[in-house]
């Protein structure tokens, strides 16, 4: 997706930290309605079985938790009971979102610190340099051209020494004698082709 060397864009810090707020807040501040909104992320971002475990059952017990509270009258104690655990479910869910988020992130700073935005450059087969990242394929050997083709040996670059811009040439037209010798070739050519053929008749 974004080509060969090119290293993904990073989050910014901010635009993490602003995220992570966000989500923990969404699960609180809700009074627990939205508890699985920070499992999901959760589970969204390391992909285990147990985190989409954890995100869809946060949702029965929540649907279940409010339906309680909204067909019990006040003074039960079951509403009580129902509701402490959707403020619970709640805060579980932005704690566990909170700790799961820090930990990924640092992970992934010490996995990529090591590595410059572009890698160390590989030879290809066709002179340009491959550039390895930690997101690049492992590089396959290319094959070696056959003897009878021998790469040309490129010059050393020299930085220009004077900083004017020097005009480019102008335009040379091809020069008159050249083409007419061209078209008295391509003439005796189609001469000498149509003799071939009205001799093998």
């Amino acid at each position: 997706m974004y080509g060969h060397g090119a290293v993904p864009p990073a989050r910014s810090d901010n635009n993490v930290v602003t995220l992570r707020v966000l989500f923990a807040a969404i699960g609180t501040l809700c009074c627990g309605m939205l508890a699985c909104v920070p499992l999901f992320r959760v589970a969204f971002t390391r992909g285990r079985k147990i985190d989409w475990a954890l995100a869809w059952a946060s949702l029965p017990v929540s649907i279940g938790c409010f339906a309680v509270v909204g067909s019990l009258p006040e003074g039960d104690s079951r509403t009580d009971i129902a509701m402490a655990t959707v403020m619970l479910l709640g805060v579980f869910s932005s704690v566990y979102f909170l700790a799961v988020d820090i930990r990924f992130h640092q992970q992934q700073r010490q996995q990529f610190a090591g590595y410059p935005p572009q890698g160390p450059t590989v030879p290809s087969a066709y002179g340009y340099p491959q550039t390895v990242t930690p997101f690049s394929a492992t590089p396959v050997p290319q094959p070696q051209p056959p003897l009878h083709q021998t790469q040309m040996p490129q010059p050393p670059y020299t930085p220009p020494q004077s900083q004017t811009p020097v005009p480019p040439p102008p335009p040379q037209r091809p020069a008159p004698a050249r083409i007419d010798q061209v078209r008295a070739e391509l003439d005796e050519l189609s001469d000498y082709l149509r003799k071939h053929d009205e001799g093998g008749k």
